[in-house]
């Protein structure tokens, strides 16, 4: 469904919770101030304007997680949420559970204290949707031992704390041994499923065909895809190859010889497909919210999507090589 500028966008269903969401979910991993992963830091001003900036807007969907910034994402969330009283009646507010970054600790204990946290800094005593993180980081047996992540996950969902249960991960073999646990309502995969790499497409059909939400986060695969190859050349966190730099400059030719943005182009990729319930895109000013709706509102011609298909793209995962479990 198209949109404008003045209209807000419409609401998706989410999976089949009987929830609706807007279509962009605002990624508040920046706003933890992780400069080792992002390039820059976000000073706690600049998070709270951009929080209240998406709260008052017509995609008030706040996305954090424990991991990011080690709890500064959601202690700056809460700030923000106990400056206007609490979450809005329209806003919708998920966050993620898993590892203790300081010694990769996933136990079901850690996932217990660590739940019990993001609910003080975040000042709420339910959130709609909590979803398991990085789940690479455990075994899957272990997630669901007795007493382990799930199990402690499932409890809390059971007292009413949380209302539903996903999963978010890299690896897509394994995300899809998840889903098809049957217990999770929701799904976030993250930089494959982009004009530059596509490696989520079994999950996506997967998780569609069992009725779960899937969120595709990093729709700019860290940046390139806003930015351009010459301020960023990198792709999920990584230097970019000369290839896939190439590549950007052909999707930037086309999408410019229409008038339209590579970072318009980039984002309605997923935003149009009708299996993506939103798609997560990371921001740290509140000026980078008007920039949003101004790419998900952007006329885009069938021709332009018709050139972007000639464009080759990756299956591979594009984190294989970054991180080892520990």
């Amino acid at each position: 469904m198209s949109t404008t500028a003045a209209d807000p966008p419409a609401r998706n269903p989410f999976g089949q919770t009987g929830l609706a969401v807007p279509p962009i979910a605002v990624g508040c991993a920046p706003i933890g101030d992780m400069p080792e992963a992002f390039g820059y830091g976000v000073t706690e001003e600049n998070a709270l304007a951009t929080i209240f900036a998406a709260l008052d807007s017509p995609i008030p969907y706040i996305d954090t997680a424990a991991l990011y910034g080690d709890g500064e994402s959601e202690r700056r969330v809460g700030l923000a949420l106990r400056e206007r009283g609490g979450l809005p009646a329209n806003a919708f507010l998920q966050t993620k559970q898993g590892r203790n970054p300081q010694n990769n600790d996933y136990s079901g204990e850690t996932v217990k204290r660590r739940m019990e946290r993001s609910l003080q800094l975040l000042g709420v005593d339910r959130i709609e949707v909590v979803y398991l993180h990085d789940q690479e980081w455990t075994t899957f047996d272990d997630a669901f031992a007795p007493g382990g992540p799930m199990a402690v996950l499932q409890q809390f969902r059971d007292e009413g704390v949380i209302g539903h249960l996903g999963v978010a991960g890299g690896p897509i073999p394994l995300q899809i041994q998840y889903i098809e646990t049957g217990v999770f309502d929701a799904v976030i995969h993250h930089n494959r499923y982009t004009l530059l790499n596509r490696s989520a497409e079994p999950l996506i059909e997967a998780a569609s065909a069992r009725g779960i939400a899937v969120l595709n986060a990093a729709p700019y695969g860290s940046g390139v895809l806003v930015k351009g190859p010459d301020d960023y050349p990198r792709y999920a966190y990584q230097q970019a190859s000369a290839e896939m730099i190439d590549r950007v400059r052909r999707f930037a030719a086309i999408s410019e010889s229409y008038g339209v943005s590579l970072a318009a182009t980039a984002l309605q990729f997923s935003t149009r497909d009708p299996r993506i319930t939103a798609t997560i895109v990371g921001m740290s000013r509140p000026d980078r919210i008007t920039d949003t709706l101004a790419y998900l509102t952007t006329p885009i011609p069938d021709a332009l999507w018709e050139e972007i298909a000639t464009i080759p793209f990756d299956m591979d995962d594009p984190e294989a090589n970054r991180f080892q479990r520990g």
